[in-house]
Formats: structure tokens, C-alpha cells, sequence
């Protein structure tokens, strides 16, 4: 999979080659993102983390003077998520996915994993891989999945939030990242502010 798909392609999955969230601590797409309106914002926000409340928080707390205050703003919105603005986020979700290319036998295994999770508990698997290469996301994700396939609904909620929360952070760092591209740049993406789900 490539390491920098845009937030509804990604299917629930942060990945950054770095494993750290670094950048210019002000840029064109900071500036950018702070200028935009609130509806354009609110619908970029939404492709970053599903909850509108979330969206809605993090829009009224602009301008954003740094990429530090970016993650912090994100940050303290996602850990004061009701239940319900948890499940609103986690159902704009989709379950991670491998690259095209991936092996098949990879890929089916991957399938009935993710089937079998979405049955126990109701929403879609969501992993940051920041700071994994790609070759090792197959295994991240199965053994991922292993793994919190025998947690109880209510911690695997938490670990979800949790997982959500970074995740919504490398999106957010992309999202700047494509806001400050140049015009008729292969980083500007036609449906930008298209909401997720």
C-alpha cells in the first residue's frame, strides 16, 4: 500500500514512513486550512475522524498557529468524545486493507479476519501503522486483529478510540500536507472536502 493515501482510501489505517509526526510547524497548508470556511473545513475535518462533533470542535478552535497546536486541538476533541460521537466516528470508518499486489493468500486471510471482527463488534478494525513499512503491514494487521479479537466490547472500544485518535492525527498532517501543495499538484485531490461516509 502506498504510505500516503488520502484519509477515505486508507480504510482506517495511519501510515507515515517516519513513525513520528514531523513537519514545518507553520506552512501554505496551515495558512490554508485556517482560511477555509467553516462548511469547507467541518468537510475536510470529517474525512480525518467521522464524528461531527469532533469536526465541529476542531473548526471553531481555529487558526491553528502550529502543527503542534493542530495535534493538540485534535487530540484533546478526540479524548472528549461522548460514546455516541465514537460510535458516529467508527462508523465512518472501513476496515483496514492491503495494497494491490498484496498476496492473495494475504488477502484472504486479511478478509475473513476483518468479517469476523466487524461481527464481534460492530464497527470497522482501525490500526495506526505510522512507522511501519508496508511490507509489514500484513502481519501488523492480522496479528493485530488476533490480538483484539479476544478483548471484551468495551476494551476494544478504548482501544479503538485510542487507535482512532492517531490515525485522525496523520490524516490531519496529510490534509495540511495537500492543502499546501502547489496548484495542479498530484497532492491536490479533487474531492478534498468530501465527508467520509
Amino acid at each position: 500500500m502506498s504510505s500516503h493515501l488520502p484519509a477515505q482510501a486508507a480504510g482506517g489505517i495511519s501510515r507515515k514512513g517516519s513513525g513520528a509526526h514531523s513537519g514545518p510547524s507553520h506552512g501554505p497548508g496551515l495558512a490554508r486550512f485556517n482560511a477555509l470556511s467553516p462548511d469547507e473545513a467541518r468537510a475536510a475535518l470529517l474525512e480525518c475522524c467521522g464524528s461531527r462533533r469532533w469536526a465541529h470542535r476542531m473548526t471553531a478552535h481555529r487558526p491553528y498557529p502550529d502543527a503542534g497546536a493542530l495535534l493538540a486541538g485534535a487530540d484533546e476533541a478526540s479524548y472528549d468524545l461522548s460514546q455516541a460521537d465514537l460510535t458516529e466516528a467508527l462508523a465512518a470508518e472501513r476496515s483496514a486493507e492491503l495494497a494491490h499486489g498484496a498476496p492473495y493468500a494475504a488477502l484472504l486471510a486479511l478478509g475473513a479476519a476483518r468479517a469476523e471482527y466487524e461481527r464481534k463488534f460492530g464497527h470497522a478494525f482501525v490500526i495506526c501503522l505510522d512507522g511501519h513499512p508496508p511490507e509489514e503491514h500484513a502481519d501488523r494487521l492480522l496479528g493485530g486483529i488476533r490480538r483484539r479479537m479476544g478483548h471484551e466490547v468495551d476494551e476494544e472500544r478504548s482501544i479503538s478510540a485510542d487507535e482512532l485518535r492517531r490515525v485522525a492525527q496523520g490524516r490531519l498532517l496529510d490534509l495540511t500536507r495537500r492543502l499546501g501543495a502547489p496548484a495542479g499538484s498530484s497532492a491536490v485531490e479533487i474531492g478534498l472536502f468530501a465527508p467520509v461516509g
